[in-house]
């Protein structure tokens, strides 16, 4: 989400600023008493509370702006990088990988996959590879952090906001951005490890940081800070710090590392709550990889040491913190590295078996009879928040939305054919369903507009939008006008009826079927070419209503009897409602059209 001048504007974690928020409270009561301890008046606690918390925001500001800006820059890439999920692996994998490089968030990613499953667009099998793969992505914030570039930071910033400024697309506005958000992630960086460097003589805190390299003492912090700040990112952040000041060892980052992974299970099952069968088994599936995975390494963390020391540079001419200092932050991130990628590559080749484990944990429920008559089936909230993948969804729904009302126009044909009341009953039941989803697509396209979208997307959504209306008040025609007609026609049971116009509107009919296939599967796979063919029957189906009209002039005598006076008003009133329906088919087929396509097809 973007403001008027392109910064982005994410939806505040409200649980995450509470806990800053409170943490930052109890620090502040707490000051006093650890000054007072002894030793404890040769730290200022209050602006060391001040530095870390202040610090920890700023990054996290920083991360939710490049996130967003990377998403927002992203755009239609992202859409087709999704577009090719196939059922292989791993190929699922590697565009799990590269989602969650462009989105610097693999729990964001896994909430889109579980969005996707509940909207029906990914599958189980689909979707383990995309998990497996997102922890791979998420590796490439850690490596970014640890080149611990603070120095820098104000002029990344300064740099970025001047892009942003100076530019005069939205493209470049977003690169402006993502400059500004990485500076504002070093900038707390820098303020973070300021803030903590009175704590390398603070005789405590050391212990306390030798202690960490105890794995469960390590992982248990590393969990429940990710927990409770909601990002891994995050912790990863505070643990390259330390190690920038030479405070924690390699032993104890990576059990930071470790818990960090697990903890980003808890949001992920949060926004399952109340989705598919198989929206939870994807959610749990991202839960169980990051839980055994991380628990898998804990005893060979000094193994992992070795590889990541071995992998990462070295400065033997330092001693001591210095050393530290200079060689862990980029031993963490390699470690974190090394072992989310050793646990994909594992795990993918045990794929069939986490789906069955899963599948064995969350059976399918019974089917229980429907309580609703109709549910949307692609609108996920889960999507929202990404305007390219939501706007997606929409074109969906309008394909669903589609499907019932191609059904009702079968149905109301079959009732004129057979004079059937219960058909009629039937499309005014379906006109209903059609006006439930269209109420849902309007509110979710309500939720899509409150994102400032850019220029492309604001025209595809006022596109959809004018879409869905054309669709309701298609649907309108059948259920209000020619149901009505064909009721009457029951009714007064006299009206005599052309077999040749009865014919001809019988072509009429099926050319509206296909055309209104035609123009809902343009729409929602934003094809033009199935949209012209909705504009091409126009000469056809115009010739067949002259040939209707000229049948029924010469059939026009004096003295004509009320019967066939009122057959001839019924069949001209119904090729009148299947024009009208012709007509707002067009319309919908010329949303799909660019502008230059239509400069001769104007009604």
């Amino acid at each position: 989400m973007y403001d008027k001048a392109g910064m982005p504007v994410t939806a505040p974690n409200r649980r995450t600023i509470l806990l800053l928020g409170l943490l930052a409270l109890v620090w502040l009561l707490a000051a006093p008493v650890l000054a007072a301890e002894p030793g404890g008046d040769q730290i200022d606690w209050f602006t060391l509370g001040m530095g870390l918390f202040g610090g920890l925001a700023v990054f996290l500001f920083g991360l939710e702006h490049l996130s967003g800006a990377l998403q927002a820059a992203a755009g239609e890439k992202l859409k087709v990088i999704l577009a090719k999920l196939t059922t292989n692996r791993i190929m699922g994998a590697v565009t799990g990988a590269l989602v969650t490089a462009l989105m610097n968030s693999s729990t964001v990613t896994t909430i889109l996959v579980v969005g996707f499953i509940s909207a029906g667009v990914m599958t189980l099998t689909q979707s383990i590879g995309v998990i497996l793969g997102a922890n791979v992505g998420s590796t490439i914030t850690a490596q970014i952090i640890a080149f611990n570039v603070a120095q820098y930071a104000l002029a990344m910033i300064a740099l970025g906001f001047a892009i942003r400024l100076a530019a005069k697309t939205d493209q470049f506005r977003h690169y402006g951005t993502m400059l500004t958000g990485l500076g504002l992630v070093f900038f707390g960086m820098g303020i973070i490890g300021e803030a903590m460097n009175p704590l390398r003589d603070y005789q405590p805190f050391l212990d306390l940081m030798v202690a960490m390299e105890k794995p469960i003492l390590g992982v248990t912090v590393g969990l429940v800070f990710t927990a409770l700040v909601n990002s891994s990112a995050a912790t990863l952040g505070v643990a390259i710090v330390m190690a920038s000041d030479g405070l924690i060892s390699i032993e104890a980052g990576i059990a930071l590392a470790l818990g960090a992974n697990m903890g980003t299970i808890f949001t992920t099952l949060i926004a399952a709550i109340g989705k598919p069968r198989d929206a939870v088994r994807a959610a749990w599936v991202h839960g169980l990889f990051n839980i055994i995975g991380p628990l898998i390494w804990v005893p060979f963390i000094p193994q992992l040491a070795e590889i990541a020391t071995w992998l990462s540079p070295s400065y033997p001419e330092l001693t001591g913190m210095d050393r530290m200092a200079a060689e862990v932050p980029r031993q963490i991130a390699n470690a974190h590295t090394v072992l989310n990628v050793v646990n994909a590559v594992v795990f993918l080749n045990f794929t069939a078996l986490l789906a069955r484990l899963v599948i064995w944990m969350f059976p399918d429920k019974p089917v229980e009879p429907a309580k609703v008559i109709v549910e949307p089936r692609y609108l996920s909230e889960e999507l929202i928040d990404t305007p390219t993948l939501a706007l997606e969804s929409v074109r969906k729904e309008i394909g669903h939305m589609g499907e019932i009302t191609q059904a009702m126009l079968l149905t109301v044909r079959d009732a004129f054919v057979k004079a059937d009341r219960e058909a009629l009953e039937a499309v005014e039941k379906m006109d209903d369903q059609i006006d439930l989803l269209h109420d849902y697509i309007i509110h979710y396209l309500g939720g899509i507009r409150a994102h400032q979208l850019t220029e492309e997307q604001d025209e595809e959504f006022v596109s959809l939008l004018s879409v869905t209306d054309d669709l309701e008040s298609l649907a309108d025609v059948i259920e209000t006008d020619l149901v009505t007609l064909a009721r009457n026609a029951l009714q007064t049971g006299e009206i005599k009826r052309s077999e040749t116009v009865d014919a001809m509107m019988g072509e009429l009919h099926a050319k509206l079927v296909e055309a209104l296939q035609a123009a809902v599967a343009a729409v929602e796979e934003n094809d033009p070419r199935k949209a012209q063919d909705v504009l091409a029957i126009k000469d056809a189906f115009q010739h067949t209503i002259d040939l209707a009209l000229r049948h029924q002039a010469a059939r026009l005598a004096p003295g004509e009897d009320s019967a066939r006076l009122a057959g001839f008003r019924f069949e001209m009133e119904v090729v009148d409602k299947l024009e009208r329906i012709y007509r707002l088919q067009r319309r919908i087929a010329k949303a799909v059209l660019p502008t230059e396509v239509l400069v001769d097809r104007a009604e």
